[in-house]
């Protein structure tokens, strides 16, 4: 029994560490590139948002002092049991 849950405890972590985060396009503008970019995190964690949580596109835009928005990624990042989202946004 003791083997068990060691080998149990063991693929637990081994599959943590293989999580692989998914980064997606949301949208693209015809405004030009100016190098700044913005972003806006939240985490979630068994389908509750902890820290209240704001990825929204306009607080993106806001952190990086973006007032022309060029382009929109949306990234997530699994964990065992958090999962975190993230709004990218890139302007000028």
């Amino acid at each position: 029994m003791k083997k068990i849950s060691k080998l149990f405890i063991a693929g637990l972590f081994t599959l943590s560490l293989a999580a692989c985060s998914v980064s997606e396009p949301v949208f693209v503008t015809d405004n030009g590139d100016g190098g700044k970019v913005g972003k806006a995190t939240y985490r979630v964690i068994f389908g509750i948002i902890l820290d209240g949580g704001d990825g929204s596109i306009k607080t993106a835009a806001e952190n990086g002092r973006i007032t022309k928005i060029s382009t929109v990624d949306q990234k997530v990042e699994p964990g065992m049991f958090v999962t975190r989202y993230v709004t990218v946004v890139t302007g000028e």
